[in-house]
């Protein structure tokens, strides 16, 4: 099955960089692109891509407005949106995670982190290594806490302390390995606190987790 991805950044140079690096590859296409967030709201409304790969910082509608709109919209519930930053830690990187995306690349990534980046996303992980987590809490966290998710109270024990590790940028093998569980077994958990607090990916389990004091 091939991933479809959609571009959405307001540099042609990127646009055609990317563009260049996912048509090589037999299982990615390039399906869209947009140089503005209006614009590129409709493309993916039109397109329905399975990825979008979206500049933060763009005129007429910025990277989160379109964000905010992709998430807002129940027809494109399985879009999943990585936001693309100059820098490693942008100021609109918490909010971006608060508002759904499925995490962050730097537009000067490896292209081969670039292209395992979309493959991840596609099946429902998420873009969140253990050193941008930690500056997202340090930098982010205590200032945008908003009180404990309001389902948070129905976790299990075990399903809050995997949560936490989640919020640690862990793997499940990482997590399984520290808690001497099997990949499967943690990922089981966090499918089911993923349910319980109806957090659409990964990212959005540790943007709860930082919101409730985990």
């Amino acid at each position: 099955m091939t991933i479809r991805v959609a571009l959405i950044d307001d540099q042609s140079l990127v646009r055609m960089g990317l563009r260049t690096l996912i048509d090589s590859e037999p299982d990615i296409t390039v399906v869209g692109e947009a140089e503005e967030g209006r614009a590129g709201l409709q493309m993916v409304e039109r397109e329905r891509p399975d990825v979008v790969l979206c500049d933060i910082r763009m005129p007429i509608l910025d990277g989160l407005g379109m964000l905010h709109d992709v998430g807002a919209d129940p027809a494109l519930g399985g879009v999943r949106v990585v936001m693309l930053t100059t820098f490693e830690l942008d100021e609109y990187v918490f909010e971006a995670l608060r508002l759904g995306a499925s995490g962050f690349l730097l537009k000067d990534a490896e292209p081969a982190e670039i292209l395992r980046a979309i493959r991840v996303v596609h099946e429902g992980g998420s873009l969140l290594a253990p050193s941008v987590t930690r500056r997202v809490i340090e930098h982010f966290g205590r200032a945008t806490t908003g009180g404990a998710h309001p389902h948070i109270d129905q976790l299990t024990s075990r399903e809050r302390e995997i949560l936490q590790w989640v919020a640690t940028g862990r793997s499940n093998s990482e997590i399984g390995a520290e808690l001497s569980l099997s990949p499967d077994t943690v990922r089981t958990h966090v499918s089911r606190a993923m349910i319980k607090l109806g957090a659409r990916d990964r990212a959005q389990l540790v943007v709860f987790a930082i919101q409730s004091g985990l």
